[in-house]
């Protein structure tokens, strides 16, 4: 197991320089320059030169690329141009909030995906099954944004049961705690919401086929055999293998909840990484938006890495190859 572990990280290496190559490249030959941002207006000829001199600019890709690559290996991730302080600074201001939301996402469709999962394998082919095959193929086949939009439109705007965006309300910090307890989730409800449909539709799929699969194997039909409950049997040694497949799909998902927090944090003004990127970008601000698309890059990797050596804790078969 102990050489299972270490292949697994040291092939995590060579993809985490792939990311950041990728993103380094394609930040900085996007057109714009900070120094268009940055710069004061009416600003002389020379004194845009000095700033492309201290940024570091004025130096060809490679030897910037080589600079940036050395230095990340450091923890240095640059100045940010827009925030004036270091880029790791500003990632670990707004880090926190996107894990909040990543984590309730996960939870909601880890929850209710394979509960729904489960109710479909058991009621095979009965009109709960079926509708909710109908309804679960309908989040599945919509995108995030799509959903976050129809979410404040029903429930924000329509019903005033959630507020529109952002993290708090205003003067927040000045309710008794159990309060602003409150306040946090009322604001946190629907963009997680609008993340965990799509990704419940998916887990509850693959937990139906699943299911159907191990009920099938002799294990559970000599439980049945032996007068065990029926609802032991589904527990005890029906779930537990059906769930082995299901940490793959949760790493592979979450992925999908990355891509979709960018849009999703923009939507909402969630002051995550997603909404990070997008200003970052937007402010050509390259040492932020190559942080924030490394960092998410990372964040995949590390998961993804993580559900395989989990995976090895849960099913014998992998340890023993």
């Amino acid at each position: 197991m102990g050489r299972y572990v270490l292949r697994r990280l040291a092939g995590a290496v060579p993809l985490v320089l792939g990311i950041a190559t990728i993103i380094f490249v394609l930040i900085n030959v996007a057109p714009g320059s900070p120094i268009d941002v940055i710069a004061p207006q009416g600003m002389s000829s020379e004194g845009r030169q000095q700033l492309i001199r201290n940024f570091g600019l004025d130096q060809p890709l490679h030897i910037r690329y080589v600079r940036w690559l050395t230095a990340m290996f450091t923890g240095d991730f640059g100045y940010s141009f827009s925030y004036s302080k270091d880029v790791r600074a500003v990632l670990f201001d707004f880090f926190p909030n996107t894990l909040l939301l990543s984590a309730a996402a996960l939870s909601i469709s880890f929850l209710f995906g394979i509960v729904l999962g489960t109710i479909q394998a058991v009621r095979q082919y009965s009109a709960l099954d079926s509708g909710l095959s109908v309804a679960l193929l309908f989040f599945y086949s919509m995108p995030s944004f799509w959903l976050a939009l129809m979410l404040v439109l029903i429930f924000a705007l329509g019903l005033g049961w959630f507020p529109v965006s952002g993290l708090a309300s205003s003067g927040a910090e000045f309710l008794p705690p159990l309060e602003r307890f409150i306040d946090r989730l009322q604001h946190l409800a629907l963009p997680a919401l609008s993340l965990a449909l799509v990704l419940t539709a998916g887990i509850a799929r693959y937990m139906r086929g699943s299911m159907l699969e191990v009920v099938r194997q002799d294990y559970v039909r000599t439980a049945h055999a032996k007068g065990l409950p029926a609802s032991r049997v589904l527990l005890t040694h029906a779930l537990r293998n059906a769930l082995t497949p299901i940490l793959t799909i949760l790493g592979l998902q979450f992925g999908t909840l990355l891509a979709g927090a960018i849009v999703t944090e923009t939507i909402f003004a969630w002051p995550g990484l997603g909404q990070l990127t997008v200003n970052a970008i937007a402010a050509r601000d390259y040492p932020l938006a190559q942080g924030c698309v490394l960092g998410i890059g990372i964040g995949y990797t590390v998961v993804n890495t993580t559900t395989d050596l989990l995976y090895t804790l849960i099913d014998p078969r992998v340890r023993q190859e």
